[in-house]
């Protein structure tokens, strides 16, 4: 499916997992003990990321998740501050006792586009610093490219070899519900080696980048991914998806990313609070990938809010 051999008995695994659950079930409970018994039982009854260990986080954030691992993640945004509330920080830590933070993120000041900057030091969200490491990038309305921290082709050496990657291109579209349907999602991201690693993508010039390539119908080399359909619920009068207990609150930002041909989840974020989320993800997205398709959803341009 990526390009790699040894998945597929994994994947039918996973969906087979994801299939025996109901569709409502565990969102329901968890909803409804949190308010009976308040906060208190919720870090229990998520269950945990498995045990992950890394010596550089930058490689380890920059590397596709380990193939059969879900990663699970939480992100918390702090609106605190009046600065704050227009340009909230973003927070990535691994779902685990230890709280192991990966990434920050925010949206930059006087930029004339939506610029969100990526860092592995929450202090220092910074262009120059050097603890970049992405950018996610809104050049057109409910379009957005993923960088990583290399440089733009203009600057770069005539063979590119130190010209910035695209690591994905998210599309939003407005739905027949209008604002109160889910939203839809197209994600394009690169497609992996024999190796399991990340082809390169380092556009000359527009012409070339993943979002007109999948305009074009030009796929070679590409994955492509979509949100999950969520099923109408009768009973709760509500669109549902079942994420197995990891998101517990109604928001039009939850979404599951799949790929088409067996459903196998890539990602999924959902609220658990009003500025916590959860957000697991799975081969062959990596930490910045997953992270800035979620930054994406919390943008105010997003026209089918």
């Amino acid at each position: 499916m990526f390009q790699t051999t040894g998945d597929k008995d994994k994947e039918k695994k996973t969906k087979k997992k994801k299939v025996e659950e109901s569709e409502e079930s565990d969102s329901e409970k968890e909803e409804k003990t949190k308010k009976k018994k308040g906060k208190g039982k919720k870090k229990k009854e998520r269950s945990p990321s498995p045990e992950i260990e890394f010596d550089d986080l930058e490689t380890f954030v920059m590397d596709p998740a380990p193939q059969g691992v879900t990663v699970k993640c939480r992100v918390t945004r702090d609106q605190r501050g009046m600065d704050k509330s227009l340009y909230p920080l973003y927070y990535l830590h691994l779902d685990n006792e230890k709280k192991t933070f990966l990434l920050a993120g925010r949206k930059r000041k006087k930029s004339a586009t939506s610029n969100y900057l990526i860092s592995i030091d929450a202090t220092d969200l910074s262009r120059g610093g050097e603890n970049f490491v992405g950018k996610l990038s809104n050049l057109m309305g409910t379009k957005f490219t993923v960088f990583d921290n290399a440089l733009n082709p203009e600057r770069a050496l005539p063979d590119m070899s130190n010209a910035r990657q695209e690591l994905a291109g998210i599309i939003y579209e407005t739905n027949v519900l209008g604002m109160k349907g889910p939203r839809r999602m197209t994600v394009i991201i690169p497609g992996m080696s024999k190796d399991n690693e990340r082809v390169p993508l380092r556009p000359r010039n527009e012409c070339d980048s993943l979002l007109v390539r999948y305009q074009n119908r030009r796929m070679e080399n590409l994955i492509e991914l979509h949100n999950k359909t969520p099923v109408w619920n009768e009973e709760t009068a509500s669109h549902v998806l079942n994420f197995n207990g990891r998101v517990t609150q109604a928001s039009v930002k939850n979404f599951q990313i799949v790929h088409n041909k067996d459903d196998y989840i890539v990602m999924q974020f959902g609220r658990i609070a009003d500025d916590i989320f959860t957000l697991d993800y799975n081969y062959p997205l990596c930490a910045v990938q997953a992270f800035a398709i979620a930054l994406s959803s919390f943008d105010g341009k997003i026209a089918c809010e």
